[in-house]
């Protein structure tokens, strides 16, 4: 991560000080830092309106843009992704500085004004190197490797839920103990699932409390290729055998990848 971006990372915790303001989630030096800044805006009434705005800062930032998921229990999901674009609209015209102090303020100035405009559709991320060109990064893959639910139902509701709502297709697969979310879709969504996936209260302990997902690996991520088939819809699916679950990975054109990352699951 760039000095830059370290240096922000600390005059943002010095900035939103307040009580459950900002939290970092994760750190890694090759998948970067997520964090989450809960701040306040003027909604369409006047009234103030709590956001939750979660950035994921990947290695390359701030040559690269953010990844930025908005949510807020008095906001409909659609107007959270009208905001998410908006944010990273006005991400680009900071590309290569760090900007996420710059893109709090600006929503908390702006959020009315976003709620009155027409809904978009969901936005790209998009990653601009030292040479100025602008990459699509397209449709992606990931494969996820849960270890367990305890509250299947919701759960799997959840999922189910995420998934509409990010755009994303795929399966969740079940195969005796091993449960596998394989997904495809905008890369910005689905690290925005991701990001999701491991801050949301989704399953229960042993004690019967809402936690957070701590036991999630991703075992591939990859753009998808022409030998890899395109799902059209997301599919719960449970599996009798191995050798149902991996033809099923045979055909989408993945039997590589299922001998790679899944069969190791069952050894």
């Amino acid at each position: 991560m760039a000095e830059s971006a370290r240096e922000e990372l600390s005059a943002l915790a010095a900035i939103f000080c307040g009580p459950g303001e900002w939290e970092v989630l994760s750190h890694s030096e090759t998948d970067g830092t997520v964090f989450r800044i809960l701040t306040k805006a003027e909604g369409l009434m006047g009234e103030d309106v709590p956001l939750e705005l979660l950035f994921h800062l990947p290695v390359n930032y701030p040559s690269c843009l953010p990844a930025i998921s908005v949510h807020s229990e008095h906001l409909t999901r659609a107007q959270s992704m009208t905001v998410k674009e908006k944010l990273l609209k006005q991400a680009e015209n900071l590309l290569s500085e760090p900007m996420v102090h710059e893109l709090v303020l600006w929503i908390q100035h702006n959020l009315r004004h976003v709620l009155n405009q027409p809904e978009t559709g969901s936005g790209r991320e998009k990653c601009t190197f030292a040479t100025g060109t602008t990459v699509d990064d397209g449709l992606w893959m990931t494969l996820l490797h849960l270890d367990h639910m305890r509250a299947k139902t919701r759960y799997v509701q959840t999922v189910e839920k995420w998934a509409s709502d990010l755009q994303l297709t795929g399966r969740l697969m079940f195969m005796g103990k091993i449960i596998l979310i394989l997904l495809q879709g905008d890369r910005s969504n689905i690290k925005e699932y991701l990001i999701l996936q491991k801050t949301s209260k989704v399953d229960v302990d042993s004690s019967g409390k809402k936690c957070k997902e701590k036991m999630i690996s991703v075992l591939f991520e990859t753009k998808v290729q022409t030998e890899h088939k395109r799902f059209l819809a997301f599919e719960v699916k449970e599996y009798s055998s191995l050798d149902e679950l991996q033809k099923e990975f045979e055909t989408a054109g993945l039997k590589k990848l299922f001998s790679e990352f899944v069969l190791g699951l069952v050894k």
